[in-house]
Order: C-alpha cells, then sequence, then structure tokens
C-alpha cells in the first residue's frame, strides 16, 4: 500500500513535497505502519477516495478525507492526508494513463500535494496538509491544472445556478461546467497566462472527457468581488480576470477572511496590522480598516 522508504523518498519529490518535510513524511512511515489500527484507516480511506475514480462526486459525497484525519493517531495526524494520496497515487495514474493524459498534466495536477504543505508550512510553521479534503479532487481525476489555472470538472449545483442565472447563465442545474481555480506560487495572474489556460482547457476536455459538453467555465471567488476595482487599476491582472467574467453577486455573509487567508497567508491575522506593500495587499486591508467587507463574487464565461 505504501512504498517503501527509500521509494518513499522518491514518490514525496514528484509530488512536490517540500524537501525539508521528506525526512520528517519518511520517519513517520515507521510509526505509521507499526499501528495496525492506523493501517486499516489508510487502507479505508484509500479504498473510498478511490472508488468510482473518475466520477464527479458531489459536495458532502465521497471520502470525507478532513473528517477520517481527525480519526488518525495524534503522532500522524498532520501527516496522513499525505499517505492516503501516496497510497491513491498508483490507481490516480493509472487513470490518467487510460484516458491518455499527458503525463506532465499529471505530474503537475498531483503536484498540489506539495503547494498544500507549503500553504501548512506558512501558516503554522511546521509540516502539516493544509486541505485534505481538497486533496480528494486531484486524485479523484475531478481536476487538472492546465497552465496558470486549474479546472475542476463539475456540474451545475443549484445554488450557483440561481445566482449565475443573474448574470446571464441559462443552464439547468446538472448543466456540466468547468470551475476555475487559481493556485498560488505560480507567478501573476496575467491576462496571457490564462489565455493559454483556457484554450488548453479547451482542448484537453474536449480529447479526454468527450463524453461531458462544457459550454461554460464558472469561478466563485473573492477575487470577483467587484469592488475590486475600487482600490486596483484598470489594467491590473485581478481586474482583467475579473472582465473575462460575467458576474453577479450572491447576498449573505462577508468573507472577509478569503482575502486575508490568501493574500497574508492566515485568515486570522488581526487587520490593524495587514501590511501594505503591495496594491492588492493595501486594497484588501485598507477597505476592512475603513469598516468594508470582501464578499465571493460568482461568475461565468461561454467556452
Amino acid at each position: 500500500m505504501l512504498p517503501d522508504t527509500d521509494e518513499l523518498a522518491e514518490v514525496l519529490l514528484d509530488l512536490a513535497v517540500p524537501h525539508q518535510d521528506i525526512n520528517e513524511l519518511i520517519a513517520s512511515r515507521r510509526t505509521l505502519t507499526a499501528d495496525s489500527g492506523a493501517m486499516r484507516l489508510l487502507a479505508e480511506c484509500t479504498e473510498e477516495l478511490v472508488r468510482d475514480i473518475g466520477k464527479i462526486v458531489d459536495y458532502g459525497d465521497g471520502l470525507q478525507l478532513g473528517e477520517r484525519v481527525a480519526e488518525a493517531p495524534a503522532a500522524l495526524r498532520r501527516f496522513f492526508a499525505a499517505y492516503v494520496c501516496v497510497a491513491a497515487l498508483p490507481h490516480t495514474r493509472a487513470y490518467h494513463r487510460a484516458l491518455g493524459i499527458p503525463a506532465d498534466v499529471s505530474r503537475r495536477t498531483l503536484a498540489d500535494l506539495g503547494r498544500n504543505m507549503v500553504v501548512h508550512r506558512r501558516r503554522h510553521g511546521r509540516a502539516g496538509v493544509q486541505s485534505p479534503q481538497w486533496l480528494t479532487l486531484h486524485f479523484r481525476g475531478e481536476l487538472y491544472q492546465l497552465g496558470r489555472l486549474q479546472f475542476q470538472r463539475a456540474n451545475l449545483w443549484t445554488g450557483a445556478q440561481s445566482v449565475l442565472a443573474r448574470a446571464g447563465f441559462d443552464g439547468a442545474p446538472g448543466t456540466p461546467c468547468l470551475d476555475i481555480h487559481i493556485p498560488e506560487f505560480l507567478g501573476g495572474l496575467t491576462p496571457a497566462a490564462c489565455d493559454r489556460s483556457v484554450a488548453l482547457a479547451r482542448e484537453f476536455f474536449a480529447l479526454h472527457h468527450p463524453e461531458e459538453p462544457y459550454r461554460a467555465a464558472m469561478c466563485h471567488s473573492w477575487l470577483l468581488d467587484p469592488q475590486l476595482k475600487r482600490y486596483l487599476s484598470a489594467d491590473s491582472n485581478i481586474v482583467r480576470f475579473q472582465e473575462r467574467f460575467r458576474i453577479a453577486r450572491r447576498g449573505g455573509e462577508p468573507a472577509d477572511t478569503e482575502p486575508v487567508q490568501f493574500v497574508f497567508g492566515d485568515p486570522e491575522l488581526a487587520v490593524a496590522g495587514l501590511p501594505r506593500r503591495t496594491s492588492l495587499e493595501r486594497a484588501v486591508g485598507d477597505h476592512l480598516r475603513a469598516g468594508g467587507h470582501w464578499y465571493m463574487g460568482h461568475g461565468w464565461f461561454p467556452l
């Protein structure tokens, strides 16, 4: 189920796990394999993760990896999701090969494990997996990184349908859509990079998932909050990213921690002390310090 110690190091490198975290994961492997209960939990999680691999799973269904991680022994909890990903890796790679997915797309997609661990260390100062549930999308074949952006195979759900209808989208619930995500640590969100990603996505999904006719891409992100245009120049990458979409904002609770998390690395940082080094940092912090709120924007564009 798990590679031996020497092979594990190579697998972790392939998954872009930071070098400083690899020794700790290798050392903890001995603790894991010596614990029959933890190994049984690992087997259960892996089997559940890859069951019906490739099927689009509704939110709340399928493996709830974050919840299962909480069942692991305390000494293994920070790393347990990484071991699940490693155990699932042969199944994911086989699924990718069966669809003819290029090896470089597979590698860059699954390297999100390493990115996730970098985010954890930045926030908590030690090794760990920040968002276990997020990674299930990659290892189930529901999400792919294509250039600068990530694209998730999705069916339009009722809540998204109602808000996107206000932005002119006439798709019914269940309509296949590509959900766009913006990964960290990949440089600027330039128009050229986004153009390339969208072009790659059109070609990729038509070739590898021809049974799913994607006619629209959607995005649900604080980056689509129209208020950002008050603070950023018209030629900024974020404003130009927004302008790809037909946007509607759903009412409801503010999402103030979203920009604080993604811009500054920790959603719990005190607003008063947020840095002002860049135009985006000034926009996020100054707006909050003035008593404003940030909201999730919801947008779409035709493919």
